[in-house]
């Protein structure tokens, strides 16, 4: 049985923020994703790790959109699946940059978390590993992996007051 050819994409997003004890801040420095995924036991996948940006997406330009956007396309012309790992505020805007050039060839799912990784209370990588599970079942389309749901665009929109996202 021949693997399955995943490419993650990750953009930053506070489920890649660290905690720098020196400053008392937590900022998008280093990635933890790596991390995650060795924790992860993921039998009859191959994943293939894109590093784009490492921004919290409030910082994102639309510029910034359109690379994630291109940069799905292109990679999933060559894998059997991709996951974006994106900050959830404008998580949304990425989505559907992506829908607007097209349904890609294979499905696309986003994730990102509420809560950074490191964090104890943290919900990283349950959604890490819901989108690794959702791009491999998924028909193609471009959707959000979060929160035991997934979201087809167009129309998904973040709920800021449940701290998840949902239909428009």
């Amino acid at each position: 049985m021949s693997k399955r050819r995943v490419v993650i994409i990750s953009t930053g997003g506070t489920i890649e923020k660290t905690y720098d004890p020196f400053s008392g801040i937590v900022s998008n420095q280093v990635s933890v994703l790596d991390v995650m995924l060795a924790s992860l036991e993921l039998r009859g996948v191959e994943i293939r790790r894109v590093a784009l940006m490492n921004k919290d997406s409030l910082e994102m330009t639309p510029a910034d959109h359109t690379l994630i956007a291109e940069t799905v396309h292109h990679e999933g012309a060559q894998a059997d699946g991709v996951v974006v790992v994106h900050g959830t505020d404008r998580l949304a805007s990425s989505g559907e940059r992506v829908l607007s050039l097209g349904t890609p060839p294979v499905p696309v799912v986003f994730t990102g978390a509420m809560r950074p990784y490191e964090l104890r209370h943290t919900d990283a990588l349950q959604n890490l590993t819901e989108a690794l599970l959702a791009v491999q079942i998924l028909t193609p389309g471009v959707y959000v992996a979060m929160h035991n749901q997934v979201l087809a665009f167009p129309g998904v929109v973040k709920d800021h007051q449940a701290g998840t996202f949902k239909r428009a």
